[in-house]
Parts: structure tokens; C-alpha cells; sequence
């Protein structure tokens, strides 16, 4: 792989994407501007790397490197790539290694730009990123929160976590990140939620959120206007370009989601709701005693799913496509995949993934794999890898069902 980085404050946390990428198992080349230097020396991305670092096309000629690098490299990420490095990568410039080598790649290349907010929405920057879109070249979304100094905007470098899971995803699908969710509005849930017993304890699941998370971040890497109503995660950071709003129980995410979905073309249930809630909650700590506990009566909790399909099929709610997500485990009469489908039939949504659960798989670990299911009786396995390979499929079939209303 290539690290290309450019100058920018943001330079520094290229050094996580670096060591989050060797970490990994890849051999990663990094290729810093002579503006990055001034942020990043050169000894820090060559002790992290272990590869030596150049600026400049005269340094060992004879292995052409402005040539030979981006001709073997797998894959390209500019982190973080400035208004004017998108600028010169537009043009075909070749003025330095970095621009060099973009222009010889046959690869993926992924770059995520990081820049003031008014150098991000200027037109001129705009039509770059346009142009560089058009020509294969995925544009990540920057981030929205602290830039330097007292800004704040859109235009923060993504979280390193998601820069390396996106070049993850490309590895392994390089055709991933299509912009064809722009115009699009979709929103998401996850996590787990939690219905409280006391002040202290609650009824709860082993959702992390990942797999959410994974759905809205692809999403709008591919255009979308995303809405990802968020219950109980892993202290996972947001993801760039998406509104979060947050919520505890199932009762607060029904309200939220029915609100938000109105409109909607696309909504997703990947939140792990809790079946049923304490029909009352105690205000104090329930303390500990040398008597048996009192047994807990417990209600159902609402079936969002099920009343977000409904709410639709009786034009109550205007949303395009339901996608519902079912966690498994199979039991000695019946396999995941058989009570998949019978929850696909009881639910009447349009998709259904089916994630076998339990020993390791699906909750609490970066990877996911699974089924998933049609309306129309289509049936598609989910191959084991990263979270984000699994939302690129869902998308995917979700684009495809749009197209055809």
C-alpha cells in the first residue's frame, strides 16, 4: 500500500492510519508532500513503516520509483489530502512523488480531504472532487467537529479507525464506494438499548453497534443523507458526514425512528432491541439482602420493525424500502437461516440479513457474515469479513431495489 500524505495540521494522525495499517499486515510505503515534513518528519513514517521516505522523483533513479510505486501498489490513500494536493491530483499534475504516483496507479485510490471549512465548500475545491469522483477516485466525506485554532466545521480528517476500515473495505471490494446513494435520505439504528431495573442496573444485550455504525458510514461514502439513531454502542466515534442522535430504551428509539423515517427512501433496523422492559422501575439502588429477590415482571417491549412495515403499507409513514436485521442461533429443530426466514414472513420488511450469533460471531467483534433475505424470496449469503464489506453488499441490494420503483 501507499500512505500518501499531504500538508496539512491534520498530518499527524496519518501516524495512526500508518500504524493501524502495519498492525494489519500490510506493507505500507509512505509518501509525504515537503509541506507534510513540516508537520511529520520523515524518521517518524520511516520507523513506523519501516520503508524509507522520499519527496522528490531524484531519489534512487534507477528503480524509478515515481513510476514502479504506484504501478505494484494495491492500493492508494491520500490521508489527509489538502484543497491543494486535490487540486494537483485533478489536474494530472506531477510536480513531486505523491502527484507522481497518482498519476501512474491503476488501483483504487482513496483520498480524505482535510481542510477549513470555507476551503472545503469553495466551488473550485468542489469541482476537483467532483472531477477526481468521476474518474473512479473515492472522495471520503471529511468530518464535521474541531478544526485549528476555535473553527469548527465540516472538513475534520475522519476518525484513523474509519480511514483504515475504509481501505479495508476497498482491498477487499475496490468497487465498494459508488456514489450511487446521492439524493438519496436513509436512516439507521443501532446498537443495543437498555431498559433500566434501578439507577444502576439494567436489562440489556451484547450489541456493540459495529454493524450500524459500518451501515451509516458506507452509506454516506456513497452519497447519502444519513440519519443514524444510535442506542447503546462501544464508545465508537461518530461517523463522518452523518447526524447522530441518541438514544437509551426501545421506547425512546420507536419514537425517534417513526419520526425519522417519514420520508425516508431507505430505513434500517440494526439496533438490537430488547424483547421486554421491568414493567416498573425502582428509583433507589436496589440493595442486596440475606432474602431471595423478588421475581421481576417484565412486558414486551414494541416491535419497531414490525411498526415501521405497518405504518407503511397503511400510508401512515412515507418510506421507500424497510431492511430489518435478524440475530440467530440455531436450535435442534430449526437452523438460523430457517428462523430467518420465518421472521421475514412474520415481519413483511422488504430485506432481512441473518446473522448467526453466539461464540464469537457477530457481537462485539469487527467482523460479521450471514444471509440475506428478499421479500421476493432471494436469498444471498453474506461471505465471513469486515463489517463494512457486509453493509457495502446490503447497499448494494438496496440501490438496486430502488432503481426498480
Amino acid at each position: 500500500m501507499v500512505l500518501g500524505v499531504s500538508g496539512g495540521i491534520a498530518a499527524y494522525k496519518a501516524c495512526e492510519v500508518l500504524r493501524r495499517l502495519t498492525e494489519s499486515g500490510h506493507r505500507v510505503r509512505v509518501i509525504p508532500t515537503e509541506a507534510a515534513l513540516r508537520f511529520v518528519g520523515a524518521a517518524t513514517f520511516e520507523a513506523l513503516s519501516g520503508q524509507p521516505v522520499e519527496t522528490g522523483v531524484f531519489a534512487d533513479v534507477e528503480e524509478v520509483p515515481h513510476v514502479r510505486l504506484g504501478q505494484e501498489a494495491d492500493l492508494v490513500v491520500v490521508a489527509p489530502a489538502t484543497a491543494d494536493l486535490l487540486a494537483r491530483a485533478a489536474h494530472g499534475q506531477a510536480n513531486d512523488l505523491l502527484t507522481s504516483t497518482l498519476l501512474t496507479a491503476r488501483c483504487p485510490v482513496l483520498m480524505v480531504p482535510a481542510m477549513h471549512t470555507e476551503m472545503w465548500e469553495h466551488p473550485a475545491t468542489q469541482d476537483n472532487v467532483a472531477l477526481l469522483r468521476s474518474r473512479g477516485v473515492v472522495v471520503a466525506e471529511p468530518d464535521s467537529g474541531r478544526l485549528t485554532g476555535a473553527d469548527t466545521g465540516k472538513g475534520r480528517l475522519p476518525d484513523p479507525a474509519e480511514i483504515v476500515d475504509l481501505a479495508r473495505l476497498l482491498l477487499a471490494e475496490p468497487r465498494a464506494l459508488p456514489r450511487d446513494l446521492e439524493g438519496r435520505r436513509v436512516v439507521i439504528s443501532a446498537g443495543g438499548t437498555r431498559e433500566p431495573l434501578d439507577p444502576v442496573r439494567y436489562l440489556g444485550n451484547r450489541s456493540s453497534g459495529r454493524q450500524g455504525y459500518a451501515l451509516a458510514r458506507v452509506a454516506a461514502h456513497r452519497g447519502a443523507d444519513v440519519t443514524l439513531v444510535a442506542a447503546h454502542t462501544a464508545d465508537l466515534a461518530d461517523p463522518a458526514g452523518v447526524r447522530v442522535i441518541r438514544v437509551g430504551t426501545a421506547e425512546e428509539l420507536r419514537s425517534v425512528m417513526l419520526a425519522e423515517s417519514d420520508g425516508a427512501d431507505a430505513v434500517v433496523m440494526a439496533a438490537a432491541v430488547a424483547d421486554f422492559r421491568p414493567v416498573s422501575q425502582v428509583g433507589h439502588k436496589i440493595k442486596k439482602t440475606d432474602q431471595d429477590p423478588e421475581p421481576l415482571a417484565l412486558t414486551r417491549n414494541p416491535d419497531i420493525l414490525a411498526e415501521l412495515v405497518e405504518a407503511r403499507n397503511a400510508d401512515k409513514l412515507a418510506a421507500s424500502l424497510i431492511v430489518g436485521f435478524a440475530a440467530e442461533t440455531g436450535d435442534p429443530t430449526t437452523s438460523a437461516l430457517e428462523h430467518g426466514r420465518a421472521k421475514l414472513a412474520r415481519k413483511g420488511c422488504d430485506l432481512l440479513v441473518v446473522n448467526t450469533v453466539g461464540d464469537g460471531q457477530a457481537f462485539e467483534v469487527e467482523d460479521n457474515s450471514g444471509w440475506l433475505l428478499g421479500g421476493d424470496g432471494t436469498e444471498q449469503p453474506i461471505p465471513f469479513g469486515a463489517k463494512s464489506r457486509l453493509a457495502a453488499t446490503l447497499w448494494d441490494a438496496v440501490t438496486r431495489q430502488l432503481s426498480q420503483q
